[in-house]
């Protein structure tokens, strides 16, 4: 018996077990679909099949036996088993970057997306509406870095801490990032002397108007770029333009790759059990970034 016909055996086998457990009300018909991997509807078209023509009905109709393409029933079954059990509230992109890089998966995102939904596990995303326009990114990398700090719980369970995060424009790739009690002036020299070591000096560095990055005379209002910090005077010194946004959306880069993070990250960190912030940011550092995290939108 090959491989193929021995897995639809088992299938086979399954499907029987689950579906008395349906007929004795021990399953509910959703909780049946979604330990076959499949969706309700697909399990109320297979139990007909089975009523109106045995284990036959079960068989792939195009062939009349099971298709060498299908994907191998216990292959199925670990792939749920392990977002059920291990990465539930994980995205699909992410739980399915997690099983390439970590298991070697080599099924596609969109398989690994339906499955995932027609067992229930994940929602179907709405359609998106129209949406503002981005600012096109820098033509070469280097040209200009973005850097700013979130405020997160960022190691579950524990007071929240800053992450501070610079990263190219044009690519969207974290130069790097790393986890302080207070984000301020020592944190952003520490980012700056990290990247301008391994990258070289950029043309231009876009951060928000905090008051380690510019004096802003009123509240709201305009930066004095005369009046400059330490880190405003470093950077002219260096012969960078430094840049202050005036609005979220100004910050559309960071935003986007913060929001990308506050998923991923703290998930990942809780999964190697992580807790101390020097823990963290040897993880973030050596595991977590080589990875490359990056908002890849236009």
């Amino acid at each position: 018996m090959n491989r193929t016909a021995w897995l639809q055996e088992r299938w086979m086998e399954k499907f029987q077990d689950v579906l008395e457990r349906f007929e004795t009300k021990r399953l509910s018909a959703m909780d049946a679909a979604e330990l076959l991997g499949m969706s309700e509807r697909s399990f109320r078209r297979y139990r007909q099949r089975y009523e109106e023509e045995g284990l036959e009905g079960l068989f792939d109709r195009r062939l009349g036996k099971a298709s060498a393409r299908r994907v191998p029933v216990d292959r199925v079954m670990w792939m749920l088993e392990e977002y059920r059990t291990r990465h539930v509230g994980w995205t699909v992109k992410h739980f399915h970057d997690h099983l390439r890089d970590r298991h070697g998966f080599t099924l596609s995102y969109t398989w690994t997306k339906t499955t995932l939904q027609r067992a229930g596990l994940v929602a179907r995303a709405p359609r998106r509406g129209a949406h503002r326009r981005r600012r096109p990114r820098k033509p070469c990398v280097g040209m200009m870095l973005h850097q700013d700090g979130s405020r997160h719980e960022w190691l579950c369970g524990q007071m929240p801490l800053d992450l501070i995060v610079t990263l190219d424009d044009a690519t969207s790739e974290i130069y790097s990032a790393f986890l302080v009690e207070e984000e301020g002036t020592a944190s952003t020299f520490r980012a700056l002397r990290e990247v301008f070591a391994a990258q070289g000096l950029p043309g231009a560095l876009y951060t928000d108007r905090g008051s380690h990055y510019f004096h802003t005379p009123e509240a709201g209002g305009k930066v004095d770029k005369e009046r400059r910090t330490q880190v405003g005077r470093a950077l002219h010194q260096l012969g960078i333009e430094h840049i202050a946004a005036y609005s979220p959306e100004a910050r559309g880069r960071s935003e986007r790759a913060f929001g990308t993070l506050q998923d991923r990250l703290v998930k990942e960190l809780d999964l190697a059990g992580i807790t101390t912030i020097e823990a963290a940011n040897r993880f973030i550092e050596d595991t977590y970034l080589p990875h490359g995290v990056a908002d890849k939108g236009p």
